[in-house]
């Protein structure tokens, strides 16, 4: 090992390469390669935690993994292939997630490193809130496809995870998904609603029988005379009462009809499709869907099923409809086979359990041809179904390879030479494919989670939002909480507790019910995290579909941008962000949103990750804006007002262990790249040291 060996270090990095305690937090594909490294670099105290098992996938690049691995833990059996490196390392694993209350601030104090190799945003957020509150230093990395980067959070001294505001995740209305796809996502979203709703637990906001709220549909319906269409709609309820159409629990009545392959395929293909056409006004604009019946596409039925599972494995291929519909039976089959043997009845969606993908990708390119969408193949969907990030092994190789330098950095306290450095495909202007940054970016001084006296603006429509959307969608969702206390400043007394129970009979009441309302000051506190946040209630009526809450964590976006001076060509490199592909893109400001009704996609779910394109956007932010400027105003004032000492103790909570969301990252081509979550980065050109900042997921 290098540091048993007196030259190969200097004397001083060698005694603490000895010495030190480090923390890889994922064993994946960058996790391996930084786990080898440490223990080749001389490093004999180290941890390893990763809540993932291994799957077939992950040997093409995760190389401390072999077949015979399949199933097992990742972070277990990194463990043992590192040891066969350095059998005197002293090498522990945990098979479990970071963001469990056993891995506290005290459990990260104990370490002079943490490196992140993780690949979901909600782990990184905690590991993040962990490091800032332990004062540790965190070594931050992420590859996407031939790009990749490496950088330094460090409390004081740089900016936090959570400083620059992330891509922004894309949610589509549920009468886009179940009336008016027109992009093969939205195909593929109701594949996998279709799969829950007949094999797995299903959702109300999952339904995927035709939606006769659509605004489009029910203005249709109202300029008929005399009642006529709501007449119709009523007989149609009745109808799917019978079975025809979808209104009664749609896995029931799959069980009644014993998945038959054919029935299935009717309704969902043909009956729904006819009664979306009798929604005439929806197809004004738009090109009308052709429904497709089974016995027109299959007259003879299913002739040979030994082709069947030769068909589905040819990924790669574009299958027709005649063989999307022969695989939808054949996956129908196995599934149903597959749910008898489960004890409480569901089947969780996996895109590596084949008759699943199967299934997704049948009924999503049937749904394709009916309504004239460019149909994909079985990898195209997985990839998209899957949420996959393409990676390559080189790049994940590189990429660990600098997070160990800048460790040896990081532990000789030489702090100018950890600034972030990014893998390129290409050279740039000075002939380097590594980037080095040319500054440390300082920390955000509104970021909500560093910043010395954290608040954000919250626009929520009060009156339509209840307790437990409020702590779920809000707080844990949105701003990454686990388990927090909530109390109203100016009256002392507690909307939420983490103590379980104590505010059960809050969670169906409205916002407003409890006096939440227009310019009312939150206190919330995560014990776990030691993180506390005020939020600045600002009420606004939001219509149907609508974003029903808004995040703005910067007050500065509150001034009109039409009143701010044009700026100069010439100007600091963190007022733009540069995507993968090299386009600038303006930086929008730390907002989120959360729309009403919507599918949305997320890193929790095994889903894709898709972008919010609203109309007229910057119209609507000047509204926004407009409307909260006077509330927010009045309430940041109260801000410096001491507050009314509260009526009840923090206590810790008890939470349970989360699994973590860890995506498959396959290969990618160089025909798509991939464009990662926005970071700072600096562009070099021949005459200037600056440079221009990207950011990678």
């Amino acid at each position: 090992m290098a540091a048993a060996i007196d030259g190969v270090l200097p004397a001083t990095l060698q005694e603490l390469v000895k010495k030190s305690k480090i923390l890889v937090v994922g064993a994946g594909g960058i996790g391996c390669e930084v786990l080898k490294n440490l223990v080749l670099s001389g490093f004999t105290e180290i941890e390893i935690i990763d809540l993932d098992t291994i799957d077939l996938s992950n040997l093409n690049r995760q190389f401390l993994f072999h077949r015979e691995h399949v199933g097992k833990s990742k972070a277990r059996v990194a463990k043992e292939s590192a040891l066969s490196f350095n059998p005197d390392a002293n090498i522990t694993a945990y098979h479990d997630s970071v963001t469990s209350t056993d891995y506290g601030v005290s459990f990260f104090k104990k370490f002079d490193v943490v490196l992140s190799a993780l690949d979901n945003r909600a782990a990184r957020n905690h590991v993040n809130r962990m490091c800032l509150n332990a004062d540790v230093p965190l070594i931050e990395s992420g590859t996407s496809g031939y790009n990749g980067q490496v950088e330094l959070i460090k409390r004081g001294l740089t900016q936090c995870y959570e400083c620059t505001p992330k891509e922004k995740q894309r949610s589509f209305p549920g009468c886009t998904i179940r009336n008016t796809p027109s992009e093969p996502i939205h195909c593929i979203v109701w594949a996998k609603h279709l799969f829950n709703q007949l094999f797995g637990e299903s959702v109300e906001d999952e339904d995927i029988s035709p939606d006769a709220a659509d605004p489009e549909a029910q203005e249709d319906a109202d300029k008929q005379a005399d009642g006529d269409a709501s007449s119709e709609l009523e007989s149609k309820a009745v109808e799917s009462a019978n079975g025809n159409v979808v209104r009664i629990n749609t896995r029931q009545w799959a069980k009644d009809c014993n998945y038959d392959a054919g029935k299935l395929f009717n309704k969902f293909f043909n009956d729904d499709i006819n009664y979306l056409l009798k929604m005439s006004n929806l197809w004004k604009t738009r090109k009308a869907p052709e429904p497709v019946q089974w016995e027109t596409l299959l007259p003879e039925g299913i002739t040979n099923t030994e082709s069947l599972s030769e068909l589905a494995r040819q990924h790669h291929k574009l299958w027709s409809v005649e063989e999307c519909a022969q695989v939808f039976a054949h996956a129908l089959k196995e599934l149903s086979a597959a749910l008898k043997l489960e004890a409480d009845n569901i089947l969780v969606w996996d895109k590596d359990f084949p008759p699943s993908m199967d299934f997704v990708a049948a009924c999503a390119n049937v749904r394709s041809q009916i309504f004239n969408i460019e149909r994909k193949t079985r990898f195209e969907i997985k990839s998209m179904a899957g949420n996959i990030i393409p990676a390559i092994a080189t790049t994940n190789a590189i990429t660990a390879g600098i997070s160990v330098m800048r460790a040896f950095s990081v532990l000789n306290a030489k702090w100018e030479q950890c600034k972030a450095v990014y893998a390129r495909l290409r050279l740039n202007g000075r002939q380097q494919f590594l980037v080095p940054d040319g500054f440390f970016p300082p920390p955000n001084p509104n970021c909500y989670v560093c910043a010395s006296d954290p608040a954000i603006t919250l626009r929520i429509d009060t009156k339509r939002v209840q307790m437990k959307a409020f702590r779920d969608d809000v707080l844990i969702k949105t701003l990454n909480m686990l388990n927090p206390d909530v109390t109203v400043e100016s009256t002392g007394s507690i909307a939420i507790s983490s103590e379980e129970g104590e505010t059960t009979c809050n969670e169906p009441k409205l916002l407003s019910e409890m006096n939440i309302v227009d310019g009312v000051i939150l206190k919330c506190d995560d014990f776990f995290q030691n993180y506390e946040l005020s939020i600045i209630i600002a009420h606004f009526d939001a219509e149907r579909d609508e974003a029903l809450f808004e995040v703005i964590a910067d007050k500065s976006q509150l001034q009109p941008k039409e009143e701010e001076p044009e700026q100069p060509k010439e100007q600091e490199p963190s007022s733009r962000k540069r995507a993968a592909n090299g386009s600038d893109i303006t930086d929008e400001g730390p907002s989120t949103s959360k729309r009403s009704r919507p599918t949305e996609i997320d890193d929790s779910d095994d889903d894709c990750l898709v972008v919010e394109e609203d109309e007229d956007a910057e119209e609507e932010q000047k509204s926004k804006l407009d409307d909260v400027a006077e509330v927010v105003s009045d309430a940041t004032a109260k801000l410096s007002v001491e507050s009314i000492p509260k009526t009840a103790a923090k206590r810790k909570p008890t939470i349970e262990s989360e699994q973590e969301d860890i995506m498959e990252i396959l290969d990618s081509s160089d025909e798509e790249p991939a464009v990662p979550t926005k970071r700072k980065r600096t562009k070099l050109d021949d005459d200037t040291s600056c440079v221009e900042v990207i950011s990678i997921d």
